[in-house]
């Protein structure tokens, strides 16, 4: 079935000194070689493919930009057909202009997504690879573009379709054996296939287990800055930034709220929360900004617990915020805990040895600040390399599930001896799930709520 060409701006909205429209179809050629003269070509049917050329887009006799024109050919281009890509002067009139003579000339406007989905309709990619372009787009941090990058090509996809592989080998040799029913013999090694679900569930687990870190690194790791009031957690908050961004005040409960700002580490983002200071007897309204701050504890992923290291014992507060986490019903299982002996410029006594829970700092002089920015990087790192492939993607993760919940009930219907018939569905089911993931099976509905999500030109 041919397809309509299609066209559109593919940088970025407003002015620039240049813009790049994208033409992708049969007809891309023809339509631009109607609006562009160049003095090396007498047409673009004669352009070398991969090759740029100066020339001119041209409405008749007028003159509309001077641009960089590139050709290339299916199927060795983005899409998967011809595709051409015009680079002009970045005035929003030249863009609209241009993209109205494409449009006059035969092209039809392109879609959300609907270059990258031809390059998955087109076997360019697969759907999980096509959803890591997205993912490059609006990575933030040098740690998000390396996981969406790692997907992109196709590590992630290379291991599902090997476990797919294997769990397929098996079932056919299971269907098999449901055609010769009557004959009572088994092609399938039962303790294989037992050995061979293990191994899936622990891999896929493994997956969804990486899920919590590539989730908060595309997003930005969420700090929560916790503690009683007046210990310098706003201080610690803008010393980490390094402007004012909180409110500081020898008042306590100044913070009401929780104030959050973003900054960047080495390759990751964290999102810093400051929050109120946890105590008992607050007023109704700092009450609520002490319930708030329960709450970004339990969804951050590291939590600095800030105490004052000239007033209180490192044993005496590690000893109440235990307390308080058990009196809230708080667990910080899978977080990342640090306790911070802040206002150590202050202490008569030598300051206390850090150790791999506790470090001292002084916010308000900005000593050691780096040590906790350094303490964050490395509990990062260690927990990155903890997963060999990282999953970013809900969907994906969604998709696991099922398939683990399938292969755990055909594992189940193996040991209690059930039927074959009643097996092979539970591994259908599996197989279907991660086919899911990397587009081996789609439906229209995934593909528009994948694709519906990109930019347009993209």
């Amino acid at each position: 079935m041919k397809q309509d060409t299609i066209a559109a701006i593919a940088t970025a909205p407003g002015e620039a000194a240049i813009a790049v429209l994208r033409l992708s179809g049969e007809k891309a050629v023809s339509i631009a070689d109607k609006l562009f003269v160049s003095p090396r070509l007498k047409s673009l049917q004669d352009a070398v493919a991969y090759h740029q050329y100066f020339g001119e887009i041209r409405e008749g006799d007028a003159l509309i930009d001077e641009v960089l024109l590139t050709v290339f050919k299916a199927p060795r281009s983005y899409t998967g057909e011809d595709v051409v890509e015009i680079a002009c002067h970045g005035s929003l009139y030249i863009q609209e202009k241009i993209l109205q003579l494409l449009m006059r000339e035969g092209a039809v406007p392109a879609k959300a997504g609907e270059f990258t989905q031809r390059a998955y309709l087109n076997g360019k990619m697969d759907l999980s690879q096509a959803e890591a372009v997205a993912d490059i787009i609006a990575s933030r941090s040098k740690g998000a573009h390396r996981i969406a990058m790692n997907q992109m090509r196709g590590g992630f996809s290379a291991l599902l379709k090997k476990l797919r592989s294997r769990l397929l080998d098996f079932a056919s040799l299971l269907e098999l054996e449901l055609d010769f029913s009557e004959e009572d013999v088994e092609f399938a090694d039962r303790k294989q296939f037992l050995s061979l679900i293990d191994q899936m569930i622990a891999e896929m687990e493994r997956l969804i287990a990486s899920f919590s870190l590539g989730n908060v690194i595309k997003n930005g790791i969420p700090v929560a800055i916790v503690g009683e009031p007046n210990v310098g957690k706003s201080t610690l908050l803008n010393a980490l930034l390094n402007e004012e961004r909180a409110i500081v005040s020898s008042i306590p409960g100044t913070t009401r709220d929780t104030v959050e700002d973003i900054l960047q580490i080495g390759p990751y983002q964290f999102r810093f929360i400051d929050t109120a200071g946890l105590r008992q007897g607050a007023q109704t309204i700092e009450e609520m900004g002490i319930k708030r701050a329960f709450g970004k504890m339990e969804k951050a992923h590291i939590i600095l617990a800030v105490f004052d290291s000239s007033k209180t014992s490192t044993s005496q507060f590690q000893t109440d915020f235990s307390d308080i986490l058990a009196r809230e019903d708080i667990s910080l299982e899978g977080k990342y805990l640090l306790f911070v002996g802040n206002k150590k410029d202050l202490l008569n006594a030598p300051v206390p040895q850090d150790t791999g829970e506790v470090l001292y700092l002084s916010a308000k002089e900005k000593e050691a600040v780096e040590n906790l920015k350094d303490r964050l990087l490395d509990f990062v790192r260690k927990e990155n390399a903890a997963h060999q492939l990282i999953v970013n993607n809900l969907r994906h993760v969604e998709a696991l599930q099922k398939s683990v919940e399938a292969l755990q009930q055909a594992k189940e219907a193996f040991e209690n001896a059930l039927p074959e018939d009643l097996i092979a569905v539970d591994i259908r089911s599996a197989l279907y799930h991660l086919g899911t993931i990397t587009g081996e099976i789609s439906s229209p509905e995934i593909l528009q709520n994948i694709f519906g999500k990109f930019c347009i030109g993209k």
